[in-house]
């Protein structure tokens, strides 16, 4: 399968930034976003779609990128999911994101099929973190930067197997909720956790 390219950042000229998020299935944890500018020169081998790559590939790929690039990471919180549903907070997200880069690209280029509202031109990829090495970057920052920050919610929450779900909805996590009950970090707009606290 071919690796993600520079074709779309070098058609455009300028400074371009990549922009993904992470986190909209889940059933609980923020939704996290990354943009990333490239240097063009400086680009690290390997770049891939972060649910391609190993975790291991993803972490040592994410100290590459932090090395070589503008990077800038935001999130949109639970209660923003639930206020704003999944999508609104997954742009609200993208937007900090690209609102905390030091200095603003000419173009961002975006995975999916819609663009957050952003001060600059922007293109919509769907499947862009397989397509686009910027992308792709803010992909991996951004799953890394999430799983991380899941492991340290697992540490003060244990027994929902964070660490290893990440929050998704898996055996685990479901008898995690059975025997201890719901978090102020689950998705009450989520119908399993909304079907769990009729119950209660």
């Amino acid at each position: 399968m071919a690796l993600p390219t520079l074709e779309h950042e070098r058609r455009l000229g300028g400074p371009v930034c990549g922009i993904d998020e992470v986190g909209r299935g889940p059933w609980a944890g923020p939704v996290v976003a990354a943009a990333v500018m490239l240097d063009f020169a400086r680009v690290p081998d390997g770049l891939d779609d972060s649910k391609r790559l190993p975790a291991v590939r993803r972490r040592e790929l994410d100290i590459a990128i932090r090395a070589c690039a503008h990077v800038s990471i935001a999130m949109a919180s639970v209660e923003e999911v639930d206020r704003l549903n999944v999508l609104g907070a997954s742009m609200l997200a993208m937007e900090r994101a690209f609102a905390g880069l030091p200095h603003p690209p000419v173009h961002a280029l975006v995975d999916g099929n819609r663009l957050p509202r952003l001060p600059c031109p922007g293109t919509a990829i769907v499947g862009g973190d397989g397509l686009c090495a910027s992308i792709a970057a803010a992909s991996i920052v951004a799953k890394v930067a999430r799983d991380a920050l899941m492991a340290e919610l697992a540490g003060q929450h244990p027994g929902y197997g964070w660490e290893r779900n990440a929050g998704y909805g898996t055996r685990e996590h479901q008898d995690g909720l059975a025997r201890l009950g719901v978090t102020m970090h689950h998705r009450r707009s989520f119908r399993p956790i909304a079907a769990l606290l009729a119950t209660m």
